[in-house]
């Protein structure tokens, strides 16, 4: 953690304070895309080393209409087991050509989280490529906070906005990090992938894997 995240000492003394704020529909795509899997309780324990890790957030959209939601098993292993999971049901909307499709954005729910979260923060950690949050980033840095993206260019197209990227303090290309808390790979989905890391995804702890039923039950960013 030390190398990607610099020594996790604050200037005034102490330990860094950090809050890791995930994205789960983006994250999930970006590591599908990638080929492997989160294994959050690795996580948590990377983002530990050397800081004092304040919050963690996950944030997904539920379909809640069902009678089960794949989502459910891992929102609820999250919840016991460190992290802070805020959740809203996603809704059914038709697209042009009829068909259904779900909608689930937290853009919303994290930017609240993290304004309110940020005066007890020195550093802020975000798992997501989407643009919309540059000027999240920009209001967060206003306040005195180092802001670090975590997400991928070794996709085509890439996984990050621009704009996002150039806006954080710091850009972490997750698959170079993914060896510390990913636990097995996976066939990569969606997007082509570029030639990956040499070192591969150690195993570890589990916790519940590949919750999206099917991309067509994946809610919609």
């Amino acid at each position: 953690m030390e190398s990607r995240m610099g020594t996790g000492m604050r200037r005034g003394g102490g330990m860094e304070r950090v809050g890791l704020f995930v994205d789960g529909a983006n994250l999930y795509h970006t590591s599908r895309a990638l080929g492997f899997e989160i294994d959050f309780a690795a996580m948590l324990d990377y983002f530990r080393g050397g800081t004092y890790l304040v919050r963690a957030f996950y944030y997904t959209a539920l379909v809640e209409t069902e009678d089960y939601s794949p989502l459910r098993p891992l929102t609820d292993w999250l919840a016991y087991n460190g992290w802070q999971v805020v959740t809203k049901p996603a809704k059914q909307q038709a697209d042009p050509a009829g068909r259904l499709r779900l909608k689930g954005n937290m853009d919303v729910e994290l930017a609240v989280d993290m304004l309110e979260l940020a005066p007890q923060l020195d550093h802020v950690v975000l798992f997501s490529g989407d643009g919309a949050f540059r000027r999240l980033v920009e209001a967060v840095q206003r306040m005195g906070v180092r802001v670090t993206v975590v997400s991928s260019t070794r996709v085509q197209p890439p996984m990050i906005a621009d704009e996002l990227r150039r806006q954080a303090d710091a850009f972490i290309e997750i698959a170079e990090i993914a060896p510390e808390f990913t636990r097995r790979q996976v066939e990569p989905r969606g997007r082509a992938p570029l030639p990956p890391p040499a070192s591969a995804p150690r195993p570890s702890r589990a916790t519940p894997a590949d919750p999206y039923a099917d991309t067509s039950g994946e809610p919609e960013a």
